[in-house]
């Protein structure tokens, strides 16, 4: 570790998903090991480190007036000398143009940058250049490993542990592919050592996560077979393969799936949950629309039987399985008879999780050509309407839970979250007496706020 640099702090600004954020904690880990202080206070911070979304138009635009109020910030009482670097997806995508249009910033890091984020800081602050540093990969390819150094962001009691990295689909709306490279699997062993460290340090929940964890594995056994022989799941070992080895940690901890592919779903895979009980029986799994001019439009690998069929065969497999799914409204050539069949399909199926998000025209997608762009004002009310229809549904599934008892883990000493309900982005339970957070405690269920839940504790 050198020492020269003991004094500097760096500051954080993470925006974007929970695989942005375990980029964020690489970046801190190896910014640590340069002997640099993690500040929450960004007027202290030698470097401010925007970490950006660029996935679609709203979160660009997020990103754009973060890096502008930063910039805002050190001109009025910040830090002399300060720095101000772009990373993430934004800055892998557009640091070139970006250089140029916001010349208020100090350098862009690329995502394969991460890993040398102390070294790329030392630079800049050692450096009396003018014009910005910029260093961004062409194609993306790093994957974390075990001991990857990391400067955990999330509360001591739960992580995200990345699994795999870079995506193969061809979704149309979508240029992650282009920004993050293709998928590339950690190995079994890997996540094991890693999940084995953290839940030796306490941690109860470990979210494991990807650009599609369904598809976890799959690279690795396409590079025995060859790029022309069949992926199959008999052949290698694979996310059935990796629950099992998590499960086999000593102590009392969830394992969470997030971001699964309907194309990739096996009935090993649901019986993998099904014998696993540490792994919880929920299932986040975008499925983004259900008629089939829509899915072939979006590229999406699957067509409504399958997914109909897939959810049938995931519910009668995992008993008390809540599902998590989005979907997308405006979409090119979505015609009201489109819409109204995703609308009849969120109805019947009564989703214990839903979100609906209004079609972003990205552009150099494949969707951002379509013939058909819908107009901005019957996106809103697509989205609207869609969910009006899911707050019913999720109202009655609140309500039919009062009387029961559960297991939750406590994020604070007010509340909490059940087994279906993911960090940040679900539903909560409130106790109406304090617990100890970070810990598992059982509850019952007495009434309801809303999507949320209020329990005595037991």
């Amino acid at each position: 570790m050198t020492t020269e640099n003991t004094q500097r702090k760096i500051g954080l600004i993470s925006l974007g998903c929970a695989k942005n954020l375990v980029d964020a904690e690489i970046v801190l880990g190896d910014a640590k090991l340069h002997g640099y202080e993690l500040t929450t206070e960004t007027d202290e911070a030698d470097v401010v480190l925007v970490n950006t979304c660029g996935f679609i138009d709203p979160a660009k635009e997020e990103s754009i007036g973060a890096i502008l109020e930063a910039h805002r910030r050190r001109l009025h009482g910040a830090k002399a000398g300060q720095k101000l670097v772009v990373g993430g997806c934004l800055s892998q995508r557009y640091a070139a143009d970006l250089a140029v249009q916001l010349p208020e910033v100090d350098a862009f890091m690329g995502l394969d940058e991460i890993k040398g984020a102390g070294a790329f800081f030392d630079r800049l602050l050692d450096d009396s250049r003018e014009e910005p540093l910029v260093e961004v990969s062409r194609r993306a390819a790093y994957i974390p490993d075990y001991d990857t150094p990391r400067v955990r962001l999330t509360a001591s009691h739960t992580a995200y542990v990345k699994i795999a990295e870079g995506c193969n689909h061809p979704c149309s709306f979508c240029v992650i592919p282009r920004m993050r490279g293709r998928h590339r699997s950690r190995t079994i062993e890997s996540v094991l050592k890693e999940v084995e460290g953290l839940v030796a340090s306490g941690v109860k929940e470990i979210n494991l996560i990807s650009q599609d964890t369904t598809y976890y594995g799959m690279d690795l056994w396409e590079e025995k077979a060859g790029p022309r022989q069949p992926v199959d799941a008999a052949r290698g070992p694979g996310l059935p393969a990796l629950l099992d080895a998590l499960s086999t940690i000593p102590g009392e901890f969830w394992i969470r799936l997030l971001y699964t592919h309907p194309a990739h779903w096996s009935d090993d895979m649901i019986a993998a949950i099904a014998r696993n009980p540490k792994v919880v029986r929920y299932v986040d799994m975008p499925l983004q629309h259900i008629h089939d001019t829509m899915l072939d439009s979006m590229r999406r690998e699957t067509d409504s039987g399958h997914i109909e069929r897939l959810i049938g065969r995931m519910r009668a497999g995992i008993p008390g399985l809540t599902i998590r799914t989005t979907f997308i409204v405006g979409f090119p050539g979505e015609t009201e008879e489109h819409f109204s069949t995703l609308l009849d399909f969120i109805t019947r199926t009564r989703f214990e999780r839903l979100g609906v998000f209004a079609y972003s025209r990205e552009e150099e997608s494949r969707a951002a050509k379509l013939p058909g762009q819908i107009h901005g004002g019957t996106k809103k009310r697509r989205q609207r309407e869609a969910m009006l229809a899911q707050q019913v549904i999720a109202a009655e599934h609140a309500e039919s839970q009062v009387g029961s008892e559960l297991t939750v883990l406590a994020d604070t000493v007010s509340l909490g979250r059940t087994q279906g309900d993911a960090p940040d982005v679900d539903c909560r339970v409130h106790f109406t007496t304090p617990v100890k957070a970070g810990e598992f405690h059982r509850v019952r269920i007495t009434g309801t706020r809303g999507y949320d839940l209020e329990a005595d504790p037991l």
